[in-house]
């Protein structure tokens, strides 16, 4: 059972995340249009702003939390259940509230200062302040009911927040556009308000609805498990368990910012004009990235329900379930990144006329496609370490990862790798995250099944076989060709995973979706 509502929820989440991909793209086509470039350059400049401050507010609480109440739940602790729901509570109220009283002061100075460079953007910084107090105090919501291990109620949430959002940026930007781009671009960045705060009307209410289920649970318990732990002390470690996870997500525009900063002179030193590394540039960060994360969606889904799953079993010392839930999420992991990574490889330049009606993109998708395992990897290994209590060890090893990118992009961008060596840099670093965490969950004596891997790896080689054979024979009609190929491989590759023995009847039963056709 408990497989069951690990594996349930990291669908939830990987169905919730997809929706809020599909409506976000919605968003950026229909905002691009009303405002043009000029006004999402001004949305652009503030947003990123907004974006650090919920990633030092609120990026680690949900971990640390889910984390927390896991371990007290394990051990039927109810009453310290709740206790780190009200300390979280109280805690990211305040935190939310300093951080959008320092926004307003700041606004100013930033542009004043030249940080925003644009005068403009200073009404958009403005609008986002109240989001940061309710998206804030949000994130102690969605980290409590995901260490209860339940994952529709922030799912519903996260889509919720993004549709409000959207049709609110969209209304508003439309209406103020007459009273100038910089009025509609600060309504469009006002959208974030009107989201987060639905988002958390919707988290009260599941509360209110689970509340009652909870008082249930508790009141079958008939001796106290132990004192309520204080409050300095739980804020303490609240704050010792998300402060890494914090750091991790800070690091993430610090990864991206090494391509922003570093690529494009490479490729001009290797001896591409400014407009031609400007192409190519755009070719991976615009068009290979943005598939790599789509297709890493499900990981990171299984990441986050795997932290609390594993906090579960960690509080109560049962080191065969949580070796057994990282085999689970191992094999997960390799299922969906292998093939993926395959297929974008061997179909990088179907892919990218599909999708972009251009062939230019196909060395930046091709050499990019190894990225989607690696980082799936690094996501799926970073909750198992997390779910220990061990926040500090994945952000250690991704300032590793980032030193290696660093010295890659140097080494390998250059006039004979061209993008293809950048490409390759994110894959050094992506791949020497995941590397160093599993070396530490190895000294943790968590062991994984190379041999299931091996085999998946093995399906997926013939599934890229198959791919390229039902291409070639179609090549007469591109797009159909490339989805065909797509269909034949996808076929292939799930015949060819019982015939190697990498799923067998007992594993295909433990998901949520799947076991209900096999009963």
């Amino acid at each position: 059972m408990s497989s069951d509502k690990f594996l349930r929820g990291a669908m939830i989440l990987t169905l919730a995340g997809l929706m809020v991909k599909v409506i976000g793209s919605v968003n950026r086509i229909l905002l691009s249009r009303l405002l043009g470039g000029e006004g999402i350059g001004l949305y652009q400049r503030a947003y990123p702003v907004y974006l650090l401050l919920l990633a030092i507010s609120a990026a680690g609480i949900p971990v640390a939390i889910s984390i927390i109440v896991a371990g007290f739940l394990a051990q039927k602790d109810y009453a310290n259940v709740r206790q780190v729901f009200r300390v979280s509570l109280r805690l990211m109220a305040c935190v939310g509230a300093v951080l959008a009283v320092c926004l307003v002061l700041a606004a100013g100075w930033l542009v004043d200062a030249g940080v925003i460079t644009d005068a403009r953007a200073y009404y958009s910084l403005i609008a986002l302040t109240p989001a940061i107090f309710f998206a804030t105090i949000l994130a102690s919501f969605r980290g409590y009911f995901q260490g209860h291990q339940l994952m529709t109620p922030p799912a519903v949430s996260q889509i919720v927040e993004q549709f409000i959002r959207v049709v609110t940026m969209v209304v508003l930007a439309y209406v103020l556009l007459p009273y100038g781009l910089e009025y509609a671009a600060a309504g469009a960045a006002f959208g974030a308000v009107p989201g987060s705060l639905t988002g958390l009307v919707v988290m009260g209410c599941f509360y209110r609805y689970y509340r009652k289920q909870w008082q249930t649970d508790a009141g079958k318990l008939q001796t106290p498990t132990g004192e309520l732990v204080r409050s300095r002390a739980l804020i303490k470690r609240l704050l010792l368990l998300a402060l890494p996870v914090s750091c991790a997500n800070i690091l993430v525009p610090v990864t991206s910012s090494i391509d922003v900063l570093l690529v494009p002179g490479r490729l001009i030193d290797s001896g591409l004009s400014v407009e031609q590394a400007t192409a190519q540039f755009g070719y991976m960060a615009g068009m290979a990235q943005p598939l790599l994360l789509m297709a890493t969606i499900p990981t990171m889904s299984l990441a986050t329900s795997l932290v609390p799953a594993v906090s579960e079993a960690f509080a109560l010392n049962k080191w065969q379930i949580i070796e057994q839930k990282a085999a689970t999420a191992m094999k997960l992991c390799c299922l969906i990144t292998v093939p993926a990574s395959v297929g974008m490889w061997v179909l990088a330049e179907p892919i990218s006329l599909l999708l972009y009606g251009t062939a230019k993109a196909c060395v930046a998708i091709m050499h990019s496609a190894p990225a989607i395992c690696l980082l799936g990897l690094q996501q799926v290994t970073t909750g198992m370490l997390q779910g220990m209590g061990h926040t500090n060890l994945p952000m250690l090893n991704m300032l590793f990862g980032i030193a290696a990118k660093l010295v890659a992009v140097c080494q390998l961008t250059n006039a004979e790798y061209g993008i293809a060596g950048a490409a390759w840099a994110t894959n050094i670093n992506f791949g020497v995250t995941a590397l160093l965490n599993i070396i530490a969950l190895y000294k943790f004596s968590i062991r994984f099944s190379w041999l299931s891997i091996a085999k998946i790896i093995a399906a997926a080689a013939v599934m890229g076989a198959v791919a390229v054979e039902v291409h070639m024979l179609l090549g007469g009609a591109p797009a159909l060709a490339t989805i065909a190929a797509m269909l034949a491989a996808g076929i292939s590759y799930i015949i060819l995973l019982p015939l190697l023995g990498v799923l067998n009847r007992q594993e295909l039963c433990q998901l949520p979706v799947v076991k209900r056709f096999l009963k």
